[in-house]
């Protein structure tokens, strides 16, 4: 994958072999969707994302990438007739897109609000950030958000101070959207800063997520959620089991389909080796990547850096 301006910079990038590197990156998510020029219609328009490029399998599957400039964001896979996403089933409860400030935020928020397709589902202040929810015409959840400076987050006990507070959608476009970003907010850098997840326990999700991929807690107190992440980031991944306690592996579905994260090295890769291998976990390793699905069925792949999209295609 091709760097992006914005990062989610760590605060180091030694590899002590049991937690991820701080300079890990999350990639673009992948979901499976029934309408293939539905679903990129809403993801060009309602995001203001470009397709990157697209590539047809043999087996008639097609799978297109999208993002800004040449950062993915998503890649969507064409497979019509899977069951449709539900929401009390583990998977997918938003892809967390985020943009440099405020402006860059609002601009985006502003065309998917008028993008009638669209769910507004709602928008907080959780101290560490700014956000707002959607929902994409299949169900996938979206958050799009902006970070506050590290040194006006809170940290005690090796847990950041998070909340959900109120947030005036109306208020904050009004304070903060300018019009070169209102006309045109695909030039404005993204990322996918996080990804939370649908879970059938918690437990089990610390387990996987922390003890053996690697990622370290960074908020472990709130009622049916975990949020952990790596270099002192409030959280890379969460994961919730608020609509799915009790849900098992989930059958292929509409939704999602697999997390892709990049650290910077093949010691990285090793450590994790070591770990899932410690853990007894089933996992692949094709020298560039390691694949391992989580206890839900969810793939999860941990990449070296300069994926290309032809690569994420292949995927």
């Amino acid at each position: 994958m091709t760097a992006s301006p914005l990062t989610v910079p760590g605060d180091s990038g030694a590899t002590d072999g049991q937690h991820l590197s701080a300079d890990l990156a999350m990639d673009a998510v992948t979901l499976h969707v029934g309408d293939l020029e539905l679903m990129s219609s809403y993801y060009e328009n309602a995001l203001a994302l470009a397709p990157i490029e697209e590539k047809a399998r043999v087996d008639g599957e097609v799978h297109r990438v999208l993002g800004r400039g040449a950062v993915p964001f998503v890649r969507l896979v064409a497979t019509p007739g899977l069951p449709a996403v539900d929401p009390r089933q583990a998977g997918l409860f938003h892809t967390a897109f985020l943009f440099e400030d405020q402006a860059s935020l609002a601009g985006t928020v502003l065309r998917a609000a008028q993008d009638p397709r669209s769910r507004f589902v709602g928008s907080s202040d959780h101290l560490v950030s700014e956000a707002f929810y959607f929902a994409d015409p299949e169900g996938n959840g979206i958050e799009l958000y902006r970070d506050r400076p590290r040194d006006q987050w809170t940290w005690s006990g090796g847990q950041v101070a998070m909340d959900t507070l109120f947030l005036d959608p109306d208020e904050y476009l009004r304070r903060h959207l300018t019009d070169d970003v209102a006309t045109s907010p695909g030039l404005r850098p993204g990322i996918v800063g996080h990804v939370h997840l649908q879970v059938g326990d918690v437990d089990a999700a610390r387990a996987f997520y922390v003890e053996t991929l690697g990622f370290e807690t960074t908020v472990g107190t709130h009622p049916g959620a975990l949020f952990a992440a790596a270099g002192g980031y409030h959280h890379h991944v969460a994961m919730n089991s608020w609509n799915s306690r009790g849900a098992g592996p989930r059958a292929t579905s509409l939704g999602l389909a697999d997390v892709a994260i990049t650290v910077p090295g093949r010691d990285d890769l090793d450590a994790l080796t070591g770990r899932l291998t410690a853990a007894r976990s089933q996992f692949a390793d094709d020298g560039r990547s390691v694949s391992v699905t989580d206890p839900w069925g969810t793939p999860v792949t941990i990449s070296l850096p300069g994926t290309s999209t032809e690569e994420l295609l292949a995927r």
